[in-house]
Formats: C-alpha cells, structure tokens, sequence
C-alpha cells in the first residue's frame, strides 16, 4: 500500500525456500488473490523444504545450484533436469504474453511466430514494473545464502536506476525561486540528511542520500537549512554488519558522512555556491507523554544523555523535566514508540527505568475575549515591590500558536518593565488553569498599567502579568482540547461492520469507505485518548486480517463530560 501511495515500483522475493511447508507458487497465487499485485513466477524452485538446493530462470531454462562450502557464492549453471520442461514452457509463455503487454514490436513478433530474443522480453517486462503494472517474483533462502545473487542481478535489470527517476526540485535559498538539479555527476553537488544515527565508536553517522554531483572526504559541504559550513572527516558505505571506508560519492549514492555535527533530519547539504533547499521532512508534534525515571539514583546523568542522543536520532521524540514534580516526560508518536524508546534506553546505553502509564499530551485554550488586571504589591521594611497590568486575552485560530502585544501608550508602564510582561505571560501559558495542561492559540495585549519609581521591579511586573493572566483565562470560558488521529483500517469485507461498530464507539467519525484491491479501506478520525490497545482490539475482530496506520490530524475541544472527568482527575 505504501508502494503504491508513493508510486515506487517493485518485485517480490520468497525468501526461506528451506524451510517445512515452503511453497513458492502458493505465495505467487496469494500475491495475486490477496495483494492483487499481477504477479508473474519468473523462477522454479528445486527440491523442497530441506532439501532446497537450486533454482531454474524460466526464461533461459538454466538451473542455478549453489555451492554449501562457501555459502552460496559460487552459482554452478546447468541445463534444467526434462521433468521440469513442461513446467518451464508453461511459465515461460505466461512471462512472454505478460512481456507484450509492454511492448508492441515483441507483440507483433510473438503473434507472428517470428524469433525474439530474452533482452527484448527483460526490456518488455522492465516498462512493466516500472509502470507497477506487474510484479516480478524470485526466490530463494537468504540465510544460506541462495538465490540472493539472481534476485540482485534482477534489481539491475528491472528496477529504475537513480538515472530514470525525474529531477529533483527544491528551492533556491537566495532567491525563494523553484530550481531543478539533474541526476548527474557534473551538476553542483545535492544530497539530503534523511537520519541520523549515534554510532559508539565513530559518533554522530549522518545518512545522506546525494541527488546530484559527488562529493569528497575531506572537502566542506555546506548546509542550506542552517547556513552552515562543515568539513567532511570521513564518508562510509554501510553494510548489515560492516562499515567500508571509501573516498567520494557519487549521485545515486547513499552514504553515512561522519565529521559533520550541526547536521539534523531533512537538512539539505550542497555546495556554498549553488544553494539550494530540498523538500524538508515534517514531523508531527509528540502526542502521548509518559513519565520516567531511571533505577538507579545515580543514573540521572547518564540517562539525560542518552536521551539527548536518542532526541538527535529521532526528530519525532522529545523529552522534557518538569520541575514540578521533579520527572522526566518522554513524549512520542505512540505507545510502542515510547516502548522501543525505553527498550533502547536499556539494550544500547545500559540505562534501567521505570516508567509511568502512557498519557495523552492535552492542551487547554479559550473561547472569548477578556480584560484581566494583574496586580502585585508587596511592602516590606526595606524596598517593596509593585507591578499593575491590565491584559487583553483572546482567542486564535487553532493552530495559530502564541502571540503577544505591547500597545502601551503614554507612559503608565515604562518600556525596561514590558519584557518583564511578556515572560510572565509565556511563563503562565506552560499551565493553564482548569488542568494544568499547556495553554495554545492565545494572544495577550499589554495596554494599561501603573508603576512606582521606586518599588517597580521587571520581577513584579512578570508576577503581575501572570496572576492577570491567570485570573484572564478562568474568565473567557477555558477548554481542554485532545488530539485527533487520522485513522485509516485496512479490513476484509466480512469485518467491516464490527471495525466501523468499534471505531463508533470510541467516539470515532467516520470520514468515508473505499476499496481497494479487495480490501475496505475505513477512513475515521478518532481521538487519541479511545485509541490506546486498539490494535489489539482489532486483531480479536478481524482474527489478525486488519491494520491500521494512525497519524496526528489537529486538536479540538473535548466534550463536557470528558473535560469534567479530566479537571476532577487532575
């Protein structure tokens, strides 16, 4: 499904030919019923199970064994036992009427009984699975090793190369116009930073995947997201288990640059004189919370700093102290985000801790405009202290964010103090006053006050703004908004009524149905809060034949019943 969103064409490998109960042509039959992905069964497997030893290409009739001693490295080719000559005439016939799809010169060739030959039909079958009409589908065992080497030889013959994907179009810093930079090695130098990954050993391992020109370890690149030059110690080329180092990369390449150290996911690096901005990778905010602490007394340190690198890994984890109650908040994109969090705590930086119960991240706002005056007078033996505001507090669009405004005229409130005012506002806005969850889409207007010559401090003028705020927004109707998720179910037919019936009553909406290729595609925004062991709720229902993906959409206010359990809760 991902494949077709994104339009990246592809093929299909069985993998684990050796084991019991293997079946090759079950799996390409499924493809089609299940999947509907046109598969066509380029290879015959022989021997089963066990006894798993070799593969026959249908369309030279070859058979491919493979050596035990050194792995499956060495392929020894040999002409394909009689028993299976029928099979692979058969196979081969469907390839070839599936090729003329393709291509009108083989087409005619083939209804004529003329001569074509295997690259024609590979060229046919290539213009097919980059249009993702087809799917092309191998075989083998990739833990010893077989059939891995003929699948790699078929991602060369079938799949695009970096050559044939459109230019890519980003935008020129300098100037905000649209630019396009050809995949070519004599264009100016591209790539983007898609991850990044703390390495042990060498440190901060920058992936980077280059678009156009090459670039050199050793040379400076600069990055246009930040307006940074940076020098390149090293460049690697990543393997499963092994890193090689190599001297330049090319476009087309993927790579790991080490050395670079202000670099984050999405920034674009080019060369200084020919900037240009990529299309940025957006992260939705965190939105469930949850509280954790590390075992031992003295691992705070040490968990601080491993959180921090897991932060720089992944741009969509946070963590936050809240002074408060004196804990570390951790906050993600979903229980098993924060699971894995927490697991990696432990596996890679031998941090153990416990956690709290997953929360969701609720924010509050108001509903109507208000005037609120603030008022903070001390007086004491010596100096006191004396600050008086009058705010105006009103609402924004949702999503607007939080602004503030000085429209003092006249004096009553000296300029040095307005600073003072506009921290205590964005201090107030981190706890609101029905539940202590952050305040959002607020805007503040500073416009009246009074001061003393000698007892106005930027202290007392921070206090008074906030107890005007404060006292503001139990006035102008405060809400509690929740997160909504954008949730889509994949269900079979025969489970839709139950998958919608569930979603209902999680306080669900649903948005619409579609199918797809045999599969009800169920559309509904649900807020986060009902959507904690949905998933599996919904392998009970569908008996493990759904999924679902989930993805923050916006905030909105909670309904009253819900809000009231909140503030009591709180």
């Amino acid at each position: 499904r991902q494949a077709d969103r994104h339009k990246v064409p592809r093929i299909a490998f069985v993998n684990k030919m050796d084991r019991i109960g293997a079946d090759y042509f079950s799996v390409v039959e499924e493809i089609n019923s299940k999947l509907h992905g046109n598969p066509v069964a380029m290879q015959i497997p022989v021997g089963e199970s066990e006894n798993f030893y070799g593969l026959i290409d249908v369309l030279t009739g070859k058979m491919a064994t493979f050596s035990v001693e050194d792995k499956g490295s060495v392929i020894d080719w040999q002409e394909a036992a009689p028993e299976f000559q029928d099979k692979i005439q058969e196979l081969r016939t469907k390839i070839v009427e599936r090729a003329c799809d393709f291509d009108e010169v083989l087409a005619e060739k083939y209804l004529d009984g003329k001569p074509y030959s295997i690259d024609e039909v590979k060229a046919a079958l290539r213009k097919g699975v980059i249009a993702q009409e087809i799917t092309l589908v191998f075989c083998g065992s990739a833990f010893k090793n077989k059939g891995v080497q003929l699948m790699l030889d078929a991602v060369v013959d079938y799949l695009p190369s970096p050559l044939e994907v459109p230019c890519i179009k980003g935008t020129n810093p300098n100037t905000g116009k649209e630019e396009d930079r050809i995949t070519s090695d004599k264009e100016p130098f591209c790539a983007l930073a898609f991850k990044i990954m703390i390495d042990p050993f060498v440190g901060s391992l920058t992936f980077a995947r280059v678009y156009s020109g090459h670039l050199e370890s050793g040379s400076y690149v600069y990055n246009a997201s930040k307006g940074k030059t940076e020098r390149v110690s090293r460049l690697l080329k990543m393997h499963a288990n092994k890193r090689e180092e190599i001297k330049e990369v090319s476009a087309g390449d993927i790579c790991a640059i080490v050395g670079v150290k202000d670099v984050v996911t999405g920034d674009t690096l080019c060369v200084e004189d020919k900037p240009i901005l990529l299309e940025n990778i957006t992260f939705p905010d965190p939105v469930i919370d949850m509280a954790i602490e590390p075992k031992g007394k003295g691992d705070y340190e040490k968990m601080g700093v491993a959180l921090r690198k897991l932060m720089q890994e992944d741009p969509s984890f946070r963590f936050t102290y809240n002074p408060e109650t004196n804990q570390t908040i951790i906050s993600g994109m979903g229980e098993l985000h924060l699971e894995i969090i927490v697991d990696r705590l432990l596996r890679e930086h031998k941090v153990e801790s416990n956690v709290g119960k997953a929360q969701v991240a609720y924010k509050e706002t108001i509903q109507r405009s208000v005037e609120s005056e603030g008022k903070y007078i001390r007086q004491s033996g010596g100096r006191g202290q004396y600050g008086h505001v009058w705010l105006k507090i009103e609402p924004l669009e949702r999503g607007t964010g939080i602004q503030f405004e000085n429209e003092i005229s006249g004096g009553s409130v000296p300029k040095e103090f307005i600073p003072g005012i506009e921290k205590g506002f964005r201090d107030s806005i981190n706890s609101g006053v029905l539940s202590g969850y952050p305040v959002v889409d607020v805007k503040a207007t500073v416009f009246d006050g009074s001061y003393h010559d000698v007892d106005s401090s930027e202290m007392a003028f921070q206090i008074a703004s906030s107890m005007a705020f404060k006292d503001g927004c139990s006035k102008a109707s405060p809400v509690i908004l929740e997160p909504i998720m954008k949730v889509e179910v994949f269900t079979p037919d025969e489970n839709m009524g139950d998958v919608i019936g569930d979603l209902n009553s999680r306080r669900g909406r649903i948005l619409g149905m579609e199918s797809k290729k045999g599969i009800q595609v169920v559309s509904a925004e649900v807020p986060l809060a009902e959507m904690f062991g949905y998933s599996t709720t919904l392998r009970s229902l569908t008996k493990g034949r759904a999924s679902y993906s989930m993805q923050f959409e916006v905030y909105r206010e909670v309904p009253k019943h819900v809000q009231d359990q909140l503030v009591v809760k709180k």
